[in-house]
């Protein structure tokens, strides 16, 4: 296995065994943070997660659909400096309508089954991420740039 094929692997363990991650929008050129509930589509190309009509949030994406998501396997000790792994996906949000949205809430449930009573309320997004790229670091400083197709 090469060393994208490593990285993508690795990519797609973190994805999938995190239920977190910190979504960076912005408000005026001023970053905003939220920790959200994601789940990934099977190709990687796009990372879901729901919030309400009326945040901060989406109405910093309503401005400017470019956001940052970070997803990483910390478990606040201090070996995380050489054990996490974490990754910055880069893309721009999009509001899941249609067929699709019903599609990707299922899979968005899959993973969140807690918050099926949330996702089907009128006030809620479902929004993807098209995802541009990713960096992978992993070892400390081991920093890998993946594209995926989409």
């Amino acid at each position: 296995m090469g060393d994208s094929e490593q990285a993508m692997a690795r990519l797609r363990e973190l994805l999938s065994s995190q239920l977190f991650c910190v979504l960076a929008t912005q408000d005026r050129g001023q970053p905003y943070g939220n920790l959200v509930a994601f789940a990934a589509t099977d190709d990687l190309s796009g990372l879901m997660f729901a919030t309400s009509r009326n945040t901060r949030k989406y109405g910093n994406i309503a401005s400017d659909p470019r956001v940052a998501m970070l997803v990483d396997s910390r478990s606040n000790q201090g070996s995380d400096i050489g054990n996490a792994v974490a990754a910055t996906a880069l893309g721009t949000v999009e509001e899941v309508q249609g067929d699709d949205r019903e599609r990707l809430v299922g899979l968005y449930l899959d993973k969140h089954p807690h918050l099926e009573e949330f996702v089907s309320s009128a006030d809620c997004a479902l929004l993807r991420v098209k995802i541009d790229r990713y960096y992978l670091v992993s070892d400390f400083q081991n920093v890998v740039e993946l594209t995926v197709p989409g």
